[in-house]
């Protein structure tokens, strides 16, 4: 709240932001949406100002480097890593390697700048108010005192759980 300069709750004043942009950047796998849920939730309920004006992002590390010799791809989900394996391992099915990324302290600066932080080749996405709001809500369902919501969203959605990151 510092860094931003702008306050919180009935206090917040946008007009003291001392960014463009607030960029939430976690890791790829589960944890990390965990934590981007938890920040949008944040920001929806104190500060919802920010994202309402444009300025939250959301930075896109990849989850696979997938390589051949020279030739390196970045893959965001598995049905990308296996389409770029596709691609590298040719007609010869020469070896390809795959490195899972388990979180971003584990890329060395060059990799991260390559990736998430060079503004030729990064992915950032703006967060929009339904997404925040959206956020909010699963939140709620999932870390409130309600035990019955929770039941009926884990029920609902567990079916869809195709690779659950242990």
């Amino acid at each position: 709240v510092k860094a931003l300069g702008t306050g919180i709750g009935e206090d917040f004043d946008i007009t003291k932001l001392r960014y463009g942009r607030v960029v939430v950047m976690a890791d790829a796998d589960v944890d990390g949406s965990h934590i981007r849920t938890l920040l949008l939730t944040f920001f929806f309920r104190f500060m919802r100002p920010l994202i309402e004006e444009g300025h939250v992002y959301l930075a896109q590390p990849p989850l696979f480097k997938v390589f051949r010799g020279k030739k390196v791809r970045y893959a965001f989900s598995d049905e990308e890593r296996d389409a770029y394996i596709a691609e590298l391992a040719g007609e010869s099915n020469a070896k390809v390697d795959v490195q899972r990324y388990k979180g971003l302290g584990e890329m060395d600066s060059e990799q991260l700048w390559e990736t998430t932080m060079n503004p030729e080749t990064r992915i950032m996405l703006r967060v929009e108010m339904e997404d925040a709001a959206m956020a909010d809500e699963i939140f709620t369902i999932l870390m409130g005192d309600k035990v019955e919501p929770r039941r009926e969203f884990i029920e609902a959605n567990a079916k869809f759980v195709k690779n659950l990151d242990i």
